[in-house]
């Protein structure tokens, strides 16, 4: 335990009277530091100056913050921040994704910043701080192999960090989420972020509550906790390609030396099949049917998310995981449109592929990496694009292709059920992420209520339902001010009523 002294003095009890009660205060220092506890009854003040008498008689030490011996220090005093963040680490490690690794030691590193009782010094550089904690400290396979640099820094901030009871101080509650909503550089950090980190956090907190080192989660709830900017999942109607642009996008692609052939065929995967790009870079030749006419299908059922070495347990790039939001083992069936199909024919005839080969391997034979993918995407998109295109939101993104095979199963006509099943979604998710990119059915839609929406004719002197209607109505023309094309159901409160004269 750091900062702990054995410096004890007690001073007589403090007796205040007031006019409706009388407190007992016990009044005692611990190096130097004065602290006090009042009690509504002597009896219960002598009992705690017996208790504290004793401990310090039996030279227990005790905490200057608290001012109570160890025995009886609450345990959110006990440990420091550092300390348990480096705990819940090592916890929550084999459980969780390597990128859920990546994210958690990115939050718990702000907040530990936020949480020191001082700010670095100068002969730190702020970049090689967060580095420290977030590559070393908060990786549990790395810890180890920090360099004598690092393992400076990290010893300053063990020795540095406030204990957990910071958390209930509501001051430093603010300056750990500020920490999360602010870059290095101080401008504000992109909303998904902020709000990403917020939730790992959170968990952290009700992890410390159930390790009863907390009593409560200090994190605001509700509204007081809805301080970032809203975050939308929808998709961006100027991010989709329409075919002529995707056309000849794969056409340029298609053109690149050695390993064009393999990436026009994945960008075609996405685009025709609606797959993730994780997805489609795990796919191998056996789980795709393939006729020679006709639709085709592929069976999904792993994802190589890339996510670094650092991260995973193998010590890989990409990390084998089920299929995302799907249990472990599950399978999805997507149809292959014909042109994939004669496309994916080609490809595995061209490179004498086999049952259990990749069907885009890069080009040393393992996975496809992202950074290739999303360099030749980069290069064909400033090719072929024109420069207000290229400018735009268009296709920006390697998901985007994805983004369009499912606006378009949309638009024409497939059921969102049937389109959520193959594209490994919900259909609440689905239908918030591409509620604004459904078109082309305006027209049908107008045709549909234009009808019943139409209100029946009225003459200006008529004053209930249309006479064809076998009602009759109680008002005269006298008594009820016409509005002309508004049935009843519609008109304002009668006029009938006589009104007050104005005063």
């Amino acid at each position: 335990m750091n900062n702990r002294f054995f410096k004890v003095r007690f001073y007589a009890t403090e007796v205040y009277q007031g006019k409706r009660k009388t407190s007992y205060t016990v009044r005692w220092s611990v190096n130097g530091n004065r602290h006090g506890q009042s009690f509504a009854t002597n009896a219960l003040a002598e009992s705690f100056r017996a208790t504290l008498l004793v401990a310090a008689n039996n030279g227990e030490p005790f905490d200057p913050g608290t001012g109570l011996p160890v025995s009886h220090t609450p345990p959110a005093a006990e440990a420091t921040w550092y300390e348990f963040a480096l705990q819940y680490v090592d916890m929550k490690w084999p459980r969780i994704s390597a990128n859920n690794r990546k994210n958690t030691a990115k939050a718990l590193t702000k907040a530990t910043l936020a949480l020191l009782r001082t700010d670095p010094p100068d002969r730190f550089d702020p970049v090689e701080v967060r580095r420290a904690l977030r590559e070393y400290a908060f990786n549990k396979h790395r810890r180890d192999e920090a360099p004598p640099e690092t393992r400076v820094i990290l010893a300053w901030i063990a020795r540095n960090s406030l204990p957990m009871s910071a958390w209930e101080d509501a001051k430093r509650v603010d300056r750990v989420l500020h920490a999360l909503d602010t870059l290095l550089d101080g401008s504000r950090a992109a909303a998904s972020s902020t709000k990403r980190e917020r939730r790992i956090l959170n968990v952290v907190m009700k992890y410390a509550v159930r390790q009863q080192v907390l009593t409560a989660n200090p994190l605001p709830k509700g509204k007081d906790n809805d301080t970032t900017a809203k975050v939308t999942s929808a998709v961006d109607r100027r991010s989709l390609l329409n075919p002529t642009q995707v056309a000849g996008l794969l056409a340029w692609i298609a053109d690149r030396p050695r390993t064009g052939h393999h990436l026009q065929a994945f960008f075609a995967t996405l685009y025709y099949a609606g797959l993730r790009p994780e997805e489609a870079v795990a796919l191998r030749v056996d789980v795709a049917t393939l006729p020679a006419d006709g639709w085709g299908e592929l069976i999904v059922h792993t994802a190589e998310p890339e996510v670094g070495s650092r991260w995973t347990d193998d010590g890989q790039v990409h990390e084998t995981r089920h299929l995302k939001g799907r249990a472990e083992g599950d399978t999805r069936v997507v149809p292959a449109h014909p042109a994939l199909v004669a496309t994916l024919r080609d490809l595995i005839k061209e490179d004498g592929l086999k049952p259990g080969d990749l069907l885009f391997p890069g080009e040393k034979g393992g996975l496809l990496a992202g950074s290739v993918f999303r360099r030749a995407w980069n290069k064909a998109r400033k090719a072929v694009l024109p420069p207000h295109a290229h400018a735009s939101p268009t296709g920006k993104r390697v998901y985007d292709l994805r983004h369009t095979c499912l606006t378009t199963w949309l638009n024409n006509g497939v059921p969102p059920a049937q389109v959520a099943a193959w594209a490994g979604n919900s259909v609440p998710v689905l239908l918030s992420t591409y509620a604004r990119c459904v078109t082309g059915q305006v027209a049908e839609l107008q045709q549909r209520v234009e009808g019943p929406q139409r209100l029946p004719e009225t003459s200006p002197t008529q004053t209930g339902p249309p006479r064809n209607s076998g009602r009759t109505s109680g008002r005269t023309a006298a008594t009820s001010r016409p509005q002309p094309g508004l049935p009843a159901v519609l008109r304002g409160p009668s006029p009938g009523r006589a009104r007050r004269p104005n005063r």
